[in-house]
Order: structure tokens, then sequence, then C-alpha cells
């Protein structure tokens, strides 16, 4: 077991925050060069939303996967292979020639994303000793917070150059955490892993999400003729299909005997709503402020900064403030905050000013989000058994997830958004304002509901809380300070096999 004060530990530390920051910038730089992307590849709005989507589909459908095969397999293992995965398919993005091509490598970028993520967090858990273990997660969750800080800044930059080095820039980032991992990174898995692993689900949550969002966002371009109404029965039968085989797995990938507890219910019903409405305004916000304001895109993505500047200043605070009240409280005013400050950037609208008509609700943004996060995690935790605190948390990250893709799917059909609006600024702005309204509609229905179904625990204080979170990537897949699973994962050397 390593300790933070050690070369070793601090290697550890560096190769899993620059593993983990290296998929947190891709989230934040992509939004912000979709507008260039779509003018290089002669992209529709459909196109820019796949773009997003289809990386956001295949790590929603396969996150939990990637942490089982890690627990199997090995974490340093499964998370090196995440690395060059993410890596080799950020290649084939920058070196894209058309749109469906960089969509099918954006897929490919899912799939490293969700065998990395997971395990980025689980050799820390596994790496270090019990009392370090809370600052070391800390660290990660603040580190990879700057990471996601960071992107716009970046991405603006890059745009500068090339939009393909957006993606080009993981090469090199992905041979130093190669390369530091070879060295440093020791070896950890879950003796007590075992049996088939559930992979017709994974298939089956793939299928579905992909044809809810196929039909959703087509109808947004096409309408609902035919072949898009049966794209759209198809995702629905494999989602229903998915839903009755992880009910009989023996060992199913979503175990849905987490959800016999109505607050592990009631706090993943809050979190689709939040984050679907987040997936919509960082989707909608970068486009608007270059399509309908003006802005170049380091202006654009430099403007959504005070969100990820207030995140990292006040979520410890609200972490703390959860275990003493509760998080009923905070989940209730957070969201309707947001909504607020939603409401406020709806507004914007050619010849608008950034400290007049972006800053303020950019401020208020920020300020809820920072007031939900961590008390977000701390119910869905506080729900759960302490055994399965790990599942519990990645559940509900997969289901932030989704909640995301469906959104940046489902926003543009319900506010009359598509084809080549994105182009146009009158029209953007008026499809933009809808879209806006709804997404403040989904966070004042969170809002409400944590008040109607989260109960008032106060969570034992034993640490200060030192958490935080990017809330474009989703809440944290573990809490620092959740209590383990009662099988410790067993930890070796490079090189050497796990003791068993």
């Amino acid at each position: 077991m390593l300790r933070l004060g050690e070369a070793r530990g601090r290697w550890v530390l560096f190769a899993a925050v620059l593993g983990s920051g290296m998929a947190m910038l891709d989230a934040t730089v992509v939004n912000v060069a979709l507008p260039t992307l779509g003018a290089e590849l002669h992209a529709s709005l459909a196109g820019l939303q796949w773009t997003v989507n289809g990386y956001t589909l295949t790590l929603a459908a396969l996150i939990l996967l990637g942490g089982a095969l890690g627990d199997r397999y090995g974490r340093r293992r499964i998370f090196c292979i995440g690395v060059a995965w993410f890596a080799t398919a950020s290649l084939l993005c920058g070196l894209a020639p058309n749109l469906p091509t960089l969509v099918a490598a954006r897929a490919l970028q899912g799939i490293g994303g969700a065998l990395l993520t997971p395990g980025s967090l689980a050799i820390i858990q596994a790496s270090f000793v019990p009392e370090d273990r809370a600052r070391a997660v800390g660290a990660w969750s603040g580190l990879g917070g700057i990471a996601g800080a960071l992107g716009p800044f970046l991405g603006g930059w890059l745009l500068g150059v090339s939009w393909r080095l957006v993606f080009l820039v993981n090469v090199p980032l992905a041979v130093v955490v190669l390369a530091v991992a070879a060295r440093h990174l020791p070896e950890s898995r879950d003796p007590d892993a075992s049996g088939r692993f559930d992979v017709a689900g994974a298939v089956l949550g793939a299928l579905g999400l992909a044809g809810t969002t196929t039909a959703l966002v087509r109808a947004g371009e096409a309408g609902w003729t035919a072949s898009v109404a049966l794209a759209g029965l198809a995702g629905l039968l494999a989602l229903v299909a998915f839903v009755l085989r992880e009910r009989a797995a023996a060992q199913p990938m979503l175990p849905f005997a987490l959800f016999r507890s109505g607050g592990f219910a009631a706090a993943n019903a809050v979190t689709f709503a939040v984050y679907a409405a987040l997936g919509g305004v960082f989707f909608l916000v970068a486009l608007d402020l270059q399509v309908s304001v003006g802005f170049s895109p380091l202006a654009a993505g430099t403007s959504i900064l005070p969100v990820t500047v207030l995140m990292l200043a006040l979520s410890a605070r609200a972490g703390a403030l959860a275990q003493r009240i509760g998080p009923r409280l905070p989940m209730t005013v957070g969201p309707l905050v947001c909504a607020a400050g939603v409401l406020l950037l709806s507004r914007i609208e050619p010849g608008a000013t950034y400290l007049r008509d972006v800053f303020p609700g950019m401020v208020l943004f920020g300020l809820g989000l920072s007031l939900t996060v961590a008390p977000l995690t701390t119910a869905v935790l506080a729900a759960a058994e302490d055994r399965r605190a790990g599942i519990a948390s990645g559940v509900n990250n997969a289901v932030a997830r989704a909640a995301g893709l469906l959104a940046v799917a489902t926003l543009p059909l319900t506010s009359g958004l598509h084809g080549d609006d994105y182009r146009d600024p009158a029209a953007f702005t008026a499809g933009f304002s809808v879209a806006l309204t709804q997404c403040a509609a989904l966070l004042a229905a969170g809002g409400l509901l944590a008040w109607l179904t989260i109960r008032r625990p106060v969570v034992p204080c034993t640490a200060p809380d030192r958490h935080w979170a990017c809330p474009v990537d989703g809440p944290p897949l573990e809490h620092p300070d959740a209590p383990r699973p009662a099988a410790a994962a067993s930890v070796t050397a490079p090189g050497q096999a796990a003791s068993t």
C-alpha cells in the first residue's frame, strides 16, 4: 500500500489524474469545437448531435462493464488498455476525412473512456493506505476538474490552428500516461470477482440507447417517418429486453435490487432530470455564443469557466453542509438556483454582451451546481448498503451519462431546431431560447422531486469533504469517504500476479 507523500504514490496519482483528465478535457473541448466541425465537415445539426452522442452512447452503455473488467482482470491492465484505446480512437478522430468516420471514431473513444474512467479511481482506492485514500481521491477529483476547466482555453487555442488538434492532443498525453503506468502503477483486482460478465445486458443496453437516440435525432431532421418510428420502436424493445435481462440475470451489470431502496431510486430520478438539463445546456450554450453572439471558440469556452471555478471553490463546502443537515435541502435549492441561471441564459441573443447577458446566468448556474452535485452523491451512497457503495455510484454515473445522451438527442426536436439552423443566428436563437426553457423546467422538476422524495438522513462527518467533480463529465464514480466493500482489493507490484 502506498502513501501520498511518497514519490511512487505521487506518480500513481499523476497517472490516474492524467488518464481520466483526458476524458474530462475531451468533454469540454468538443462542445466548443462543434461550430468549426460543422463548417469544416459540412455537417447538419444532427451531425453535431452525433459528434457528441457517439461518444456518450458507448460510454454510458459500457462504463459499468468496464469497472467489472478491471475488478476481474486487473485495474491497471484495463486502465492501460483503455488509455491506449482512447488514444488510438482520438488519432482516428483527428484524421477523420468526413463526418461518418468522425462519429464512428467518437464511438470508439467512448469504449476507451468506459475502460479507463472507472479504473483510474479504482486504482487510487486500491493503492493508497486508508488514511491517505480520501486525500488522494480528493486530489484526483480536484485536478480532474481543473482539466475540465482548461478544456475551453486549450480548445479555443487549438481551434485557431485546426479542429483536428482537439483530438490529436490526446495522443501525446496517453503516451505519458502509459509510460508512467508501466513503471509505477501497482496492479490490483477484486479477489471475489467471479462468474460470467453480463455481456448480453451491455449489448441490449447499447442497442436500446442507440435505437432511441437515432429515432430522436432523425425525427428532428425528417419527422416521424416509418423508418424513424421503426428505429425508435426497436430501441424501446431493446430497453425493455435489457430491463428483463437485468432482473433475471444471476450477476447483472445493473443490479435492480439497488432500486428497491426508495431513496436510491429517488436520487437517481433527480440525477436523470438534473443531468439531462446539464447535457442540453452545455451542448447548446457553446453553440449559441458562437452562432448568435459571434464569440470566437476561445471566448465561448472561456465564458463557461465561472461554472467550473465555482464548482471547485464551493463543492467541498456543499458536501460538508449535506453531511450536517442531510442532502434534501441542498438538492432542492441547488437545481432551482440552476433553473434561474438557465432562464437568464435563455435570453442570450444577437448583440448580447458577456457581462450583462452571460455572466449573471453562468454565476447562478454555477452556484446551483455547487449546491447540487456533492449532496446528490451523498444521497446515492447513503441509500445503498455499504458493501455496494462502488456499484451504486457507478450506476448513478451511468444514469447521468444516459440522461445527457437523451437530452442532446431530444432538445433540438422539441425546440424546433434542425438542419442548418446552427448557421442562422435568428433561427438558432429562437430554438435555443425554447430549449433552455425546457432545461430550466427539468432542473425545477429535479428540485421539486428532491423535496418530495429525498429523506433527511444526517450522514456522520468523520473528515472534511474534499470532493470535487466536473458536472460535464457526470457525477463521481465513487465518493472519497464511501465505505469500501467487505473484500478489500489486493495490490501487487507491476508485473506480478495479484494474490487471491
